[in-house]
């Protein structure tokens, strides 16, 4: 690869490494500690929360989405957001199928 590319590479320090590391153990901690406490409905929405904050420092550091191009970030987050898009018209398509069928008062 000739040297003064488009492509410079970010050196991390290993440091940095050890403590994601170590963050996401921690987070998994969390997330085995929080499955076993019943937040009723919260459930899945904490379990969502913990998992994206682990999902989010893998694609940062280990990915390394933040020390790339920033292109390389609108277009992941372009993509989450039509993500949740579908997941929202998912969840009307169901809410509405239960308050016509009557499951749903």
């Amino acid at each position: 690869m000739a040297s003064g590319g488009a492509h410079d590479h970010h050196i991390i320090p290993l440091k940095i490494y050890f403590r994601v590391i170590a963050i996401l153990m921690f987070l998994t901690v969390v997330t085995v500690a929080a499955s076993r406490v019943d937040f009723g409905v919260m459930n899945t929405v904490i379990a969502m929360l913990i998992a994206s904050v682990k999902a989010g420092l893998v694609l940062a550091f280990f990915m390394h989405l933040k020390y790339d191009d920033k292109m390389y970030t609108v277009a992941f987050g372009t993509s989450v957001f039509f993500l949740l898009v579908l997941y929202f018209f998912a969840w009307v398509d169901f809410y509405t199928r239960f308050i016509h069928t009557g499951i749903v008062q």
